[in-house]
């Protein structure tokens, strides 16, 4: 008996040994809760500057987009006037070519009165940041709409060499290209 007390006692050392041995083990295998706190409030944080960094960029994108809707909302008023600018063109072109055969006082003054209007209209699209757009030169896709091809030795190949219909600008967009005839 002396024998398997003995054998007992140390069979009970090994396995309190043993179980110490797995407890640091296990301890080291173990996160500190700190460490464990401390990595997810950093990811907690990343995430929460991601989100205000998204939410101000929204925020400047929604500006920008409501600045350009107030700068550009009487753009489809200021295509409807065109028409009108177009008219008064041809009314004064008539005016002119009637003028120079018949020289008489009524139509002077009639000329005079489209005149006037026209100036009138012209101040009010450009006070509205509506303008022409420039038909000297090359031929530029941007503003200007090609409608036929002439041949012509006064012009490089490229250039404009009629303007048919008038093309303008809102501020930096364009509202309506100049229709030209190009040299070829």
């Amino acid at each position: 008996m002396g024998q398997e007390n003995e054998n007992l006692e140390e069979s009970q050392t090994e396995e309190v040994a043993n179980m110490q041995e797995d407890d640091e083990v296990g301890r080291e295998s173990e996160i500190d809760p700190l460490d464990a706190a401390l990595a997810e409030a950093a990811e907690y944080k990343d995430k929460y500057l991601r989100a205000h960094a998204d939410f101000e960029n929204a925020k400047k994108r929604l500006e920008k987009d409501k600045m350009n809707a107030v700068s550009y909302a009487n753009e489809s008023f200021a295509k409807d006037i065109l028409a009108v600018m177009d008219s008064f063109e041809s009314a004064l072109s008539s005016i002119e070519s009637i003028a120079q055969e018949n020289s008489s006082e009524v139509l002077e003054k009639m000329k005079e009165g489209v005149n006037l209007t026209y100036d009138q209209l012209k101040k009010i699209l450009e006070k509205n940041h509506i303008k022409e757009v420039d038909c000297t030169g090359e031929f530029d896709p941007e503003v200007h709409q090609a409608i036929m091809q002439v041949e012509s030795d006064a012009h490089e190949v490229g250039d404009v060499v009629q303007v048919m219909q008038k093309g303008y600008t809102i501020k930096e967009r364009i509202l309506r290209p100049a229709m030209v005839s190009t040299c070829k």
